[in-house]
């Protein structure tokens, strides 16, 4: 297992479908969420049931508090390449009782740790929305620099949003 101050990192399993899809269907939790179509409990118990085996590509984790066996968030690396040395960051906790007390940052560091040191990335980006200023804060916190926007990249209820494109270059984690 993964772990650090807070979290410990373990691979998703078929019964944490329920948890997820709870998440998926609260407002605040995917307010700035990038989202599919809705999907019924069913549909996101199989796909959890087929998830592909961690690899390379695609890392996808299930987030811990140390002192509990409680899923309280997700974290993946994905689109890794090898020729480029970089993967994107896809971060959430679901969790509201553990919404600004420092799991966010310590999740982005410990699965940060974990790209750069065993799957020798050598770049991390992710992108967010422009007024998710708490979720700028972790990535900054753990060393990510904003190296660009993209106007109205994201829509919620029939507004547009610009994103803002963050970095972290193996060496720069805080």
């Amino acid at each position: 297992m993964l772990t650090g101050d807070l979290v410990r990192l373990r691979p998703l399993e078929p019964s944490d479908a329920e948890v997820m899809w709870r998440w998926n269907h609260d407002p605040e939790v995917g307010r700035w969420m990038f989202g599919s179509y809705p999907e019924s409990l069913a549909q996101i118990t199989k796909r959890f049931e087929e998830l592909p085996r961690n690899s390379y590509a695609s890392v996808f984790f299930g987030v811990e508090p140390l002192d509990k066996s409680q899923l309280i968030g997700s974290v993946r690396l994905r689109d890794a390449e090898p020729e480029t040395g970089a993967a994107e960051l896809d971060l959430r906790i679901g969790d509201k009782e553990y919404w600004g007390r420092g799991y966010a940052t310590d999740t982005a560091r410990v699965i940060c740790r974990y790209g750069f040191a065993e799957m020798r990335l050598h770049r991390i980006r992710l992108t967010v929305v422009a007024e998710n200023t708490a979720a700028i804060r972790v990535y900054e916190k753990a060393g990510f620099i904003v190296e660009g926007r993209e106007r109205e990249a994201f829509r919620r209820n029939g507004t547009w949003h610009d994103m803002v494109i963050m970095g972290l270059l193996e060496g720069e984690l805080r």
